[in-house]
C-alpha cells in the first residue's frame, strides 16, 4: 500500500458569510499566483448549469453546496483542478452525461470526481506521525486531493444539519465523529476536524430543551419560599408549565413567576393577620 499523504494544509475558516464565486477565486489566486482561473470559473458555470432547478433541504439552490464545498479545498490551498473536481463532486446526480465533464475538463478531473463518491474515510489513518506535508507549490496526490473534498463536503452538510431528519442526524453525527473528526485532525487539519467535532458533539449531546430549563428554574425559585410551602407551589407551578406547550409561552410563564416570586415570598412569610374583637 502506498504511503498516506497528510494534508499539511492551513485549515479552512469558519465564516458566516455565504461563499461567492469572487470570493472562490479570489482564494485561489492567493495560493497560485499563476493559475488560470478561468477553468474555475467555467466549472461554476457547468455546475450550475446542471444543478438549476434543485435544492437543499434548507432551501438554498444546490449549487450553494457546491460552491462551499469548493470554497473549502481552495481555502486548504488545493489547485484549481481539484477546486473544479469540488465544484463538480454531485454532477453525477444530475442529467450531465458522463462524457461531457471528461471533454470539459479532462480526465484527471473525472477521475477525482468518481473517487470522492467512492472513497472510504475509514481507510484512511486515524493517527498520524511526524510533521504534515505543506503543499505550497507541490501537486498534492490523488488520495489526498480526494480526502481535501471529502472532508469539505462533510464539513458543509455538517454545518447545515439542522435541516436533516433527527434520526439522521444522529447517524451522520456519529460517523463524523468517530471517523471523520479523527482523519481530519491526522491528516494536520486540527482546526477542522476540532469543527467537526464540535458540530457532531452538538447533535448527539444537544442542549437541554427550553422545557427543562425553565422547569429548572421553577424548581430553584421555590427555595425562597417558606419551606413547608414549597413543595405545594413546586407541583403547581411543574403543572401550569406542562400546560403551556410552546416554548414562547413557557419561558414568559417562567418570567412572569420569576419576578412575582420574591412577593410570594413575603406574602407566605407574613404571620396570619387576627381579627380584632
Amino acid at each position: 500500500m502506498k504511503a498516506r499523504h497528510r494534508l499539511g494544509l492551513r485549515p479552512a475558516a469558519r465564516t458566516g458569510a455565504a461563499p461567492s464565486l469572487d470570493g472562490l477565486l479570489a482564494v485561489v489566486r492567493a495560493h497560485h499566483p499563476d493559475a488560470d482561473t478561468a477553468l474555475v470559473e467555467h466549472a461554476y458555470a457547468e455546475a450550475s448549469f446542471w444543478h438549476e432547478g434543485q435544492m437543499r433541504r434548507n432551501g438554498d439552490p444546490f449549487i450553494t453546496h457546491c460552491l462551499a464545498v469548493a470554497a473549502i479545498v481552495a481555502d486548504l490551498r488545493m489547485p484549481p483542478p481539484v477546486v473544479c473536481a469540488a465544484l463538480l463532486h454531485d454532477v453525477d446526480d444530475t442529467a450531465c452525461p458522463p462524457q461531457r465533464i471528461a471533454d470539459q475538463f479532462g480526465n484527471d478531473v473525472v477521475g477525482l470526481i468518481a473517487e470522492v463518491r467512492t472513497a472510504v474515510v475509514s481507510a484512511y489513518p486515524q493517527t498520524g506521525q511526524g510533521t504534515a506535508l505543506r503543499s505550497d507549490g507541490v501537486c498534492p496526490s490523488r488520495e489526498t486531493a480526494v480526502l481535501a473534498i471529502r472532508l469539505a463536503d462533510r464539513l458543509h452538510n455538517m454545518r447545515t444539519i439542522a435541516f436533516v431528519a433527527q434520526t439522521r442526524q444522529r447517524l451522520i453525527a456519529r460517523e463524523t465523529l468517530d471517523v471523520f473528526a479523527p482523519v481530519a485532525s491526522a491528516a494536520g487539519l486540527e482546526t477542522v476536524g476540532r469543527e467537526l467535532q464540535d458540530l457532531a458533539s452538538a447533535v448527539l449531546q444537544p442542549a437541554l430543551s427550553s422545557h427543562a430549563v425553565t422547569g429548572r428554574l421553577l424548581a430553584t425559585l421555590t427555595l425562597l419560599l417558606p419551606s413547608r410551602q414549597r413543595a405545594r407551589w413546586r407541583e403547581e407551578w411543574s403543572a401550569e408549565l406542562a400546560a403551556h406547550t410552546t416554548r414562547r409561552s413557557r419561558i414568559r410563564f417562567t418570567l412572569r413567576v420569576l419576578l412575582g416570586a420574591p412577593r410570594l415570598s413575603i406574602t407566605l412569610r407574613r404571620p396570619p393577620c387576627r381579627e380584632q374583637r
